[in-house]
């Protein structure tokens, strides 16, 4: 029984396969121009007809693909967008895995026993260190940031830096699940913070009236706990780690420094160490 019925049957489902891939790369190299035009001449440089005239493909053709230039847009935004999320999210996973912190040194935590003016009370977060601690977890979060970024820059340009003249995102964001995880990640960081950080923050005045509503919609459900001090301290946290990276991902900071890694990595050490954290373990 393999008369033609049989092989058309056969063959049609290898035919399809061929072609969707096809389509696949044909999308991934329109992206990958996309981003290299925007490397080389900046947001404006994106356009269809720029990437088309780029592949040797008509300007009707590429139309196939994305039938506007924001959908192309949105599409990167999403795509970069949710591979920082995936990057972040992995470096604080597995940080979780990572041994205890040393004390600091000076910390009440190991004074000597019976010593009222120095003892933390028992159950104080700071005398008990598990494995993934908070340190750890903070500053493997804020090095995954940074090296996205430096490894994808045009990637965070779209993200967090010069706007494409003219493009319309999408009512909902060009990227809502994406920023959700981010967003979230940051909250995590001042989360993983608060317990140490808190009575620093007794007399803050923030209320949740101070911050945007979809800001809260995305925060609260993850961190119901976090009080609005907690909420700032995370934009706290975002304005650290963002302004460095900025910095260099625009080529600022290397004019200034040769040793960039060195000043992230100091000034996010001794961050965590204004906030109470104790310091992260060795290695």
């Amino acid at each position: 029984m393999t008369g033609t019925s049989g092989t058309s049957t056969g063959t049609a489902p290898a035919g399809r396969g061929r072609r969707e891939r096809l389509r696949a790369e044909t999308t991934a190299e329109i992206k990958d121009t996309a981003l290299r035009l925007m490397a080389s001449g900046g947001p404006d440089a994106i356009t269809l007809r720029a990437i088309a005239r780029e592949m040797g493909m008509t300007a009707n053709a590429i139309y196939g693909y994305f039938a506007t230039r924001d959908d192309l847009v949105t599409t990167l935004i999403d795509d970069v967008y949710s591979a920082l999320a995936d990057s972040v999210e992995a470096a604080w996973a597995q940080a979780a895995t990572r041994g205890p912190a040393e004390p600091p040194a000076g910390d009440p935590a190991d004074a000597p026993a019976g010593d009222p003016a120095t003892q933390r009370p028992a159950g104080d977060p700071a005398t008990q260190r598990p494995a993934g601690d908070p340190a750890t977890r903070i500053l493997a979060w804020a090095r995954a940031f940074r090296t996205w970024a430096l490894a994808n820059p045009e990637g965070f340009r779209l993200v967090y830096g010069d706007p494409v003249p003219g493009y319309r995102a999408p009512e909902e964001g060009p990227a809502p699940d994406a920023a959700r995880r981010v967003c979230t990640g940051l909250a995590g960081l001042a989360a993983a913070a608060w317990p140490y950080a808190e009575p620093l923050y007794r007399d803050s005045a923030f209320t949740w009236d101070d911050f945007d509503a979809g800001l809260l919609d995305k925060v609260r459900p993850a961190f119901p706990d976090l009080p609005p001090a907690g909420v700032a301290l995370a934009l706290r946290l975002w304005g650290h780690l963002h302004g460095l990276v900025a910095l260099e991902v625009y080529g600022h900071l290397g004019r200034q420094t040769t040793s960039p890694d060195k000043l992230f990595q100091e000034e996010l050490t001794r961050l965590v160490t204004t906030l109470g954290v104790p310091r992260p373990a060795a290695g």
